[in-house]
């Protein structure tokens, strides 16, 4: 049940992937203000997620999951049926606070996987949840591309109805991974302040320079995200089944990357190889869509640029997910899923606004030439952390136990 309901969850959230800034195209004054409109629309919905992140994780370790993964689909329903009905771009914006206030699912299925795995294995479980999102992502985007030529709309209205399935089935059907034992005796709000959660995230060594490697890399993915619609209509003109295309074949490498190679390297070269290898795969694509926002807008170009970028996310992710929750004790699982989430969406809060200044304001190129910046930043950073690999240490001891049993 948990693989159903986290690639339905991954489905309905890249439906409307090419067709947000189509929708929001309709309510815009000037063409030349889309990039701005649509960062400021998910700036505002990463805020609002940024903000109740913690609270959520902290309900997770208190009560459970279960509670947090239904309401938090509901959330969406509401949320994104709101932003289909549309009318205006105000009625936009309150889809996405809508939205942004109830997201907590994702993080509550990556503690649901936690809690069910040992800790030497998480990475490896973690990028098996990478392949399904890569399936989810590989049908979630063509399938928002498709509808879209029925009517731009109606992607939107899918994903909210697939968020409402999702509810249902996680109600009905998934039972709590969470013990009793293992839960916080009771829920302390003044420890689930985002400023406070990230001052004692921070303050952890063994936390610390992984958290800042997540930022380096995290702010130009989510720029990319946030701004390659915009970048692939106006500098190669494509549609949005184009791009739906496009992002779907992210989510083949990812279903290729994540439960295939990922789980040959983990033993080889461990969770950090694996992120300095997706790092600098993500530098290589972010040179190339520079190229495409400046001297080569090219197709090709623009095809090898996102596909190297997904293919190093992906990987990367999952590593740095892993060694982040085998540094918490069992009963900080949601609140490690929290500080990744609130990271994430203060991550969202800043990039698409930063991605749309830049693009609009000085060059297409120009998300992309910092965000490659960044990126070898984010190696340097990993170089200097010393941090045991759960996962070759786990290879390791093999033969140990091999030679014990004889």
């Amino acid at each position: 049940m948990l693989i159903a309901i986290t690639m339905l969850n991954v489905v309905g959230m890249t439906v409307v992937l090419p067709v947000l800034p189509f929708v929001v195209a309709r309510y815009v004054p000037e063409q030349s203000q889309l990039a701005i409109w649509v960062g400021v629309l998910e700036t505002v919905n990463a805020l609002c997620a940024f903000l109740v992140a913690p609270l959520f994780g902290g309900l997770s370790d208190r009560f459970g999951r279960r509670p947090v993964i239904v309401l938090a689909a509901f959330g969406v329903a509401i949320g994104f049926a709101t932003f289909g009905i549309g009318g205006s771009i105000w009625v936009l914006l309150a889809g996405r606070i809508i939205q942004g206030v109830t997201a907590g699912d994702m993080p509550a299925l990556f503690a649901y996987a936690a809690d069910i795995t040992p800790a030497e294995q998480r990475a490896k479980r973690f990028g098996l949840l990478g392949a399904l999102s890569g399936i989810g992502f590989m049908i979630g985007p063509a399938l928002g591309g498709l509808l879209a030529a029925v009517d731009v709309d109606l992607p939107v209205f899918v994903t909210a109805g697939i968020a409402l399935l999702v509810a249902v089935l996680s109600f009905l059907f998934l039972p709590e991974s969470l013990k009793a034992e293992n839960r916080t005796p009771r829920l302390q709000l003044e420890e689930l302040h985002p400023v406070k959660v990230f001052r004692n995230a921070f303050a952890r060594p063994e936390l610390r320079g992984l958290l800042i490697a997540l930022v380096l890399i995290g702010v130009p993915f989510s720029m990319f995200v946030n701004n390659f619609s915009v970048l692939a209509i106006d500098q190669v003109q494509w549609s949005a089944t184009q791009i739906g295309l496009l992002t779907a074949a992210i989510g083949v490498l990812d279903i290729i990357l994540q439960g295939g190679v990922m789980q040959l390297l983990l033993p080889r070269i461990g969770e950090r190889g694996v992120i300095v290898a997706g790092v600098v795969t993500q530098a290589i694509g972010l040179f190339a869509l520079a190229l495409v926002g400046s001297i080569l807008a090219q197709p090709w170009l623009l095809i090898v640029g996102t596909l190297a970028l997904g293919a190093g996310q992906g990987p990367a992710t999952a590593a740095m997910d892993g060694l982040l929750s085998v540094q918490a004790g069992d009963d900080e699982q949601g609140w490690i899923a929290g500080v990744m989430q609130s990271l994430n969406t203060g991550i969202n809060v800043l990039a698409p606004v930063l991605a749309g200044v830049l693009y609009a304001g000085l060059s297409h190129s120009m998300p992309y030439w910092l965000g490659l910046v960044m990126m070898i930043a984010a190696v340097l950073v990993l170089s200097r952390i010393r941090l045991a690999s759960p996962a070759m240490r786990a290879a390791s001891d093999e033969p140990d136990a091999a030679a014990l049993a004889q």
